[in-house]
């Protein structure tokens, strides 16, 4: 089953004095570009992290979040007295007096007015954080699974037109044969020279076996079975999906060059049409 590479998962979880969010946004990428934005309070615990991200979503461009909102009635802000009672002296030699919450309002905005202590990370908190963490990361691998089953049928429904423009084409084939061959005894008719027949058929032959597109014909629906195969195995693979579709357009190129009738050459193009439309879907599939 493929999975794309676009997702979204979040999830939430309320502590004793926070609310912890997680969310997860990922994109198409060649690779895993994995950002991850965190309170400093959890920077020690990145390195993990990251190792977690890669091991569960494997590619993609990766935003990964966590936000912190305070629910306590205490906060960890505190206002550094000392500093804002030494502001103060400094402001009130400058000033005249009456204006106490004028300077007050100055000093509060001065560096080191206010300090921040520093929290310890909580091990109770954190191994609740990592339930929260392992939910969105299960939820963009839902998201990412359901938009997989989207790209799956527009797989199969462009594959679909492929092999059914194929078939129209190879239809053409009696017909494009005749129109060679009418072309040519008119060319030699023309000539006004005598031609042996046998060799003329000789000739004809060898030109025709040229243009023959039987070769094409197998291979491409041998890729196009592959594909499908591909598609509904057990591990999405995008990286293989995109080397088949190579080698579609490979054989649908050459049964282009080859195909030397204006009605045939309509179809190639279709069939060249199908298989951008797949060449862009599958870089999305992880």
């Amino acid at each position: 089953m493929i999975q794309s590479m676009t997702g979204f998962g979040k999830a939430t979880i309320q502590l004793p004095t926070k609310k912890i969010t997680v969310e997860v946004k990922s994109l198409n990428s060649k690779g895993l570009d994995l950002n991850v934005r965190m309170p400093s309070l959890y920077r020690e615990m990145e390195l993990g992290l990251r190792t977690q991200i890669a091991s569960t979503l494997e590619r993609g461009k990766v935003d990964f979040s966590i936000f912190i909102e305070s629910t306590a009635e205490q906060t960890s802000t505190r206002v550094n007295v000392p500093i804002v009672k030494a502001y103060m002296d400094q402001l009130k030699e400058i000033c005249n007096e009456g204006y106490e919450t004028e300077l007050m309002k100055m000093a509060i905005r001065m560096p080191d007015a206010l300090k921040i202590e520093r929290d310890e990370i909580d091990e109770n908190d954190w191994i609740q954080i990592q339930t929260v963490i392992e939910e969105a990361l299960q939820n963009i691998l839902t998201f990412r699974k359901d938009e997989g089953l989207s790209l799956e049928k527009e797989f199969q429904l462009r594959i679909g037109n492929i092999r059914q423009y194929m078939t129209d084409t190879l239809a053409l084939d009696s017909e494009r044969v005749k129109a060679i061959k009418d072309r040519l005894q008119t060319a030699i008719g023309e000539l006004k020279v005598n031609v042996d027949e046998n060799r003329f058929e000789q000739e004809l032959i060898y030109y025709l076996e040229k243009l023959d597109i039987t070769e094409e014909k197998v291979r491409l629906t041998n890729h196009l079975d592959y594909f499908l195969e591909t598609l509904n195995g057990a591990v999405a693979n995008g990286r293989k999906l995109g080397f088949i579709t190579q080698e579609m357009g490979r054989e649908i190129n050459t049964m282009g060059s080859k195909s030397n009738h204006a009605q045939m050459q309509k179809l190639v193009v279709q069939m060249k049409d199908e298989l951008e439309k797949i060449k862009e879907q599958v870089l999305n599939v992880l």
